[in-house]
């Protein structure tokens, strides 16, 4: 059963790992994650208008995957962890960015990564106890 930690007015389920970057991870199989932007990250930039992603590129943890154009101007994606992207959402493309608005825990999700350093790049990440913290702090950035 996945819980949802809430922090303010945020929602963030506990199944998945954070970068502080506002990018998440949820762990599919050993070799495949998922990563998309989360609700904090989406209320700092703004309602997302367009993105674009590097196609079949290989990545590394907080390095650029992408862009995206939000109310806020451009911001960029950050990789949560390193690998090789192997799929990209094609319900969240260039300007059909509504599930990535919408729904950015679930359809809203942005590639598919292989991960190449997965067990490594997890112990960088915010999860379980260390995300209510960072969220906290986090907040207080869109607050100001």
């Amino acid at each position: 059963m996945i819980y949802l930690v809430k922090v303010g007015e945020y929602e963030l389920p506990d199944d998945l790992y954070y970068y502080e970057q506002h990018t998440w991870v949820k762990i599919e199989s050993d070799d495949l994650v998922c990563v998309g932007l989360d609700t904090i990250g989406l209320a700092r930039a703004g309602k997302i208008v367009f993105i674009r992603v590097k196609k079949g590129k290989t990545v590394k943890q907080g390095k650029t995957f992408g862009t995206a154009e939000a109310g806020k101007g451009v911001i960029p994606l950050y990789a949560p962890v390193s690998g090789d992207v192997v799929e990209n959402n094609p319900k969240v493309e260039k300007r059909n960015v509504a599930a990535l608005n919408e729904d950015p825990y679930g359809e809203g999700w942005i590639v598919k990564i292989k991960p190449s350093n997965l067990n490594e790049e997890l112990k960088t990440l915010k999860h379980g106890d260390d995300v209510i913290p960072w969220a906290e702090e986090e907040i207080k950035k869109i607050e100001e």
